[in-house]
């Protein structure tokens, strides 16, 4: 392939990546997985999975929990919810599995967050709540040549 074909294809491949990533920030309470997301693309979830890490540093799977995790922050700090209710608003199935997640990214359980959360933030706009509060984790890897082919 020529260097001018190679960064079109390389192009159409972050656009498709992209997509998949948008749909995962729209329909995070969706119930979605892999292949479904894979599906929407007409990619095989492997492939994906792997063009996805290589462009974004992380799995479909675990940008999509990330994206729950910090919806549910922002549900736990505004205190009007319990944690199960806070679980099935985000998209996930299983109180286990989300606490589990929760625990992992925020460092702390869903309860003891609402707890604190509610401390540490008082008196903070909202839009610097969501930046300060927003859980740690590799987001986006550096930029590398991602090919779908």
């Amino acid at each position: 392939m020529t260097s001018r074909a190679s960064r079109e294809q390389h192009l159409r491949d972050l656009a498709l990546l992209r997509r998949v990533r948008d749909r995962i920030d729209r329909e995070y309470a969706q119930p979605l997985d892999v292949e479904a997301l894979a599906r929407g693309v007409h990619l095989s979830a492997g492939h994906l999975s792997r063009a996805f890490r290589r462009a974004y540093g992380e799995s479909p799977y675990s940008y999509l929990m990330t994206r729950r995790i910090e919806r549910a922050m922002a549900l736990l700090r505004r205190g009007d919810r319990s944690v199960t209710e806070v679980c099935f608003e985000v998209g996930c199935s299983s109180l286990g599995t989300f606490s589990t997640r929760f625990s992992e990214l925020v460092g702390m359980s869903p309860s003891a967050y609402r707890r604190e959360a509610s401390r540490e933030t008082e008196g903070m706009s909202p839009c610097v709540t969501r930046k300060v509060m927003r859980p740690v984790r590799n987001r986006e890897a550096p930029a590398v040549e991602v090919s779908l082919a």
